[in-house]
């Protein structure tokens, strides 16, 4: 009798954030689906989300847990997580932290021997251990094909130093689809155009995917289909869109375990939803990064009310703000007056469960990409409210390229907090997406857009053919 075939064995190593760790653990789930070997790498306070989120599969991937150097760099000892830091001027020594894994990771890749790395994209010093050890190297980014082209062409070309103001458009050179935007909407790094530790840590970022294997992508073709060209032909890298990731899990359990624990009963939620009309509510969430003062959670208050739509609102408060102000962003009586029309959930939301229930016509987002690509999956059109990192782009795409949401107006990329919108602009938007004309051809659109994801994760799919084509193409390169 002959041996058995070798099993590929692919190291996967998230950032530690969880908009960073959830399509990781998609993509373990879906590559032991197609009988790969597969070892996650993570930090101790991670590693009891991303068991909680394996617990069908924890016979099937390792998890390797390693040190998480806080106190070398001065956070708190609790500080594993970028949601979990106590304010946004804590990333850069975030960061520093975590380039300090490097020695104990090299010792579990030299002890493991894996054939292939899939790397977040933060993590740019792993091309060179990859190299050393002899495999391939994979980036993942967790954003899709646009912002991607995007983002590299605006630091190749430069273009918004050819501009006399923070608000005059430009044109994003290269970039299918003539789309242009402002200096006010890019990440302060590219704005600023300032040499500090931080620019030059994003620098080896980019730099880094010029000379790794290739690109993971969390997408899908027939949604990003010129831009999937385009990073491939105009930017010559390697790409597998393999998306939506979030479309690999199966049944409420499974999904409603994703990321961390959610506030409310997952039950209780779909109950209320099941008693709502169909295409009725609007779904506001703004990701895990995103901590809105009491003075912008009082103006979307506001604007709820006075859309007269019923609603489901994800807050998360912003770090610092005591008990007593605690009680007071929320317009008096306003919780009585919306009983029964209105779910308030405090803290973490089934996303995915809430977004795929009939009753839901409209989300507010903040346009991280695994919220917009959940959105999309969904077939739900999109108020959209972008934030930081490559949000604007996203919502671009959006509004845009797919028509499928309307714009809140924010004009300014500010971390954190956000720029700040009035209550009547987030009543109109509303409005806009889940009323008149406009909004049901946005509808049609993005049920068209849903209905192609699932046929690119399904048998003989894009994105399927493309996960094969990776594994058979790493499998060549390993045997």
């Amino acid at each position: 009798m002959g041996s058995e075939p070798r099993q590929l064995h692919i190291f996967l190593f998230p950032f530690m954030a969880h908009g960073h760790m959830i399509p990781f653990v998609d993509m373990a789930k879906l590559f032991v689906s197609r009988g790969v070997k597969i070892t996650i790498v993570t930090t101790p306070l991670n590693s009891i989300s991303i068991s909680k989120s394996l617990q069908n599969f924890a016979s099937q991937i390792e998890l390797i847990v390693l040190k998480f150097p806080a106190a070398e760099v001065g956070l708190p000892d609790t500080c594993e997580n970028a949601d979990s830091l106590p304010s946004p001027d804590y990333i850069p020594k975030f960061f520093e932290a975590s380039t300090l894994l490097q020695a104990p990771f090299e010792q579990a890749l030299l002890q493991s021997r894996p054939d292939c790395l899939v790397a977040d994209m933060f993590f740019p010093w792993t091309n060179d251990l990859a190299a050393k050890i002899g495999i391939p190297r994979l980036i993942f980014h967790g954003t899709g094909a646009f912002s991607l082209c995007a983002s590299d062409f605006i630091r190749l070309h430069k273009p918004e130093k050819n501009v006399s103001s923070e608000t005059e458009p430009f044109l994003i050179p290269y970039l299918p689809g003539d789309i242009k935007i402002t200096k006010m909407k890019l990440p302060s790094i590219v704005r600023e155009d300032t040499e500090t530790e931080f620019s030059k840590f994003f620098n080896k970022v980019k730099e880094s995917e010029s000379y790794c294997y290739g690109v993971v992508v969390n997408s899908f073709y027939e949604l990003e289909t010129e831009y999937v060209d385009c990073y491939r032909d105009v930017l010559r890298r390697k790409a597998w869109p393999i998306g939506p990731l979030s479309l690999c899990n199966n049944g409420a359990r499974e999904i409603s375990q994703r990321g961390k624990e959610s506030a409310i009963d997952e039950h209780e939620c779909l109950k209320w939803l099941d008693s709502q009309k169909s295409n009725s509510v609007v779904y506001i969430c703004f990701g895990s990064l995103a901590k809105f003062n009491s003075a912008q959670l009082k103006e979307i208050a506001i604007g709820l009310e006075a859309s007269e739509k019923s609603f489901i609102w994800v807050v998360r408060k912003v770090n610092g703000e005591d008990k007593e102000e605690d009680q007071n962003w929320l317009p008096e009586g306003f919780e009585q007056r919306m009983e029964g029309k209105g779910l308030i959930i405090r803290g973490w939301a089934p996303q995915v469960l809430i977004l795929n229930h009939p009753a839901v016509g409209g989300f507010v987002t903040h346009c991280g990409w695994n919220s917009t690509l959940e959105g999309v999956a969904a077939g739900v059109p999109m108020v959209t409210w972008p934030v930081s990192a490559e949000q604007f782009y996203n919502e671009i795409l959006v509004t845009e390229v797919l028509k499928t949401g309307v714009a809140v107006g924010v004009q300014k990329w500010v971390p954190g907090v956000g720029d700040f919108i009035g209550g009547e602009a987030v009543e109109k938007a509303i409005r806009r997406v889940m009323e008149d004309e406009e909004g049901g051809e946005m509808r049609n659109r993005a049920a068209e857009n849903a209905e192609k994801a699932k046929k690119a994760v399904g048998n003989d799919g894009s994105s399927y053919r493309n996960l094969d084509s990776l594994i058979e193409e790493l499998k060549s390169l390993a045997f």
